[in-house]
């Protein structure tokens, strides 16, 4: 197990921390090098007691990681959770692939990512983030047929998502396509939707956000984004806090976004921006509240957030 880098915790730390479920892990095996595989990060998960961990990648169906590990998994003292990210690697918008992540016991599914034209143009540049036209053979996926209409496929996939009560995310698609996506999840049952780092890449304003919200989306921010080991945004804890109170925890969610091989493990994310929090006055309910109720009644293990 890689060692961490965090001191020890307070005992107020680790009340306030205890239960949380982690949305956004980003354990291997994965094209991208990785700090911990999967059992690693379920063992890492619990020295603070975490409840559940869900395992992103954006080129597989993580599921299929945790049934093949299932022997190791076995006796691990945190649950992982996987699910399947609609990016070229799957087909893209594909509700073939949708279905198969969820009759082997998936319980997300992210719209493109790494396959999104927003995501494309953020990284443009070189970042060091492969983007489509890599040496994985990515090519850019909409939700849009050649009509500009949303596809019957990404329809089916918004039915198959509500049939099995499972979270649907909005990816890195630009916030014009995220606001058709959830339109036509919330109109086909989706009752679990989560937008991600609307100030990251999406570029969403506080208008788009409000309307998001309005399909019954939760807003989600990034540990990563406010570690001072992570380079890039390197955002201040303050505007997390701001966040906070647009928002408001009822609607907030908060997840690491680690587990990337030269990155803070998972853990070490929360024990340092979950105490910035804390010594920025926001209120041991609230951040409970993000970082436990909404993110267990996004993986399903909750009927409601309350």
């Amino acid at each position: 197990m890689p060692a961490t880098d965090s001191a020890t915790p307070s005992a107020a730390l680790l009340k306030v921390l205890d239960g949380a479920v982690d949305l956004h892990t980003h354990s291997g095996p994965s094209p991208f090098p990785r700090r911990v595989n999967h059992v690693e990060a379920s063992y890492d998960a619990a020295r603070i007691n975490m409840r559940a961990i869900l395992i992103k990648s954006h080129h597989h169906n993580t599921v299929m990681d945790l049934l093949a590990m299932r022997d190791l998994l076995e006796d691990a003292p945190t649950p992982a959770y996987g699910g399947v990210a609609l990016n070229s690697e799957v087909g893209g918008v594909n509700p073939s692939a949708v279905a198969v992540a969820i009759q082997m016991g998936g319980r997300a599914v992210w719209g493109p990512t790494v396959s999104a034209a927003r995501h494309i143009a953020a990284h443009s540049h070189d970042d060091g983030f492969p983007t489509a036209g890599s040496n994985l053979e990515e090519k850019e996926e909409s939700i849009f047929d050649a009509n500009g209409d949303v596809s019957a496929e990404t329809v089916r996939v918004t039915q198959l998502v509500a049939e099995a009560g499972i979270m649907l995310t909005g990816g890195h698609l630009d916030v014009d396509s995220q606001k058709a996506l959830f339109a036509t999840a919330k109109e086909n049952g989706v009752t679990r939707l989560l937008l991600h780092h609307p100030d990251f890449i999406i570029g969403a304003s506080d208008g788009d956000v409000e309307e998001l919200l309005g399909y019954g989306a939760f807003v989600e921010h990034e540990l990563s984004m406010y570690h001072p080991a992570v380079p890039a945004p390197g955002f201040p804890i303050s505007q997390l806090v701001e966040w906070i109170d647009k928002i408001g925890p009822e609607r907030t969610v908060i997840d690491s976004d680690l587990g990337q091989k030269d990155n803070p493990l998972p853990v070490d994310g929360y024990l340092y921006v979950v105490q910035q929090l804390l010594d920025h006055g926001v209120k041991e309910e609230a951040i409970r509240q993000m970082i436990c109720r909404n993110t267990a009644f996004l993986l399903g293990l909750e009927d409601s957030p309350r």
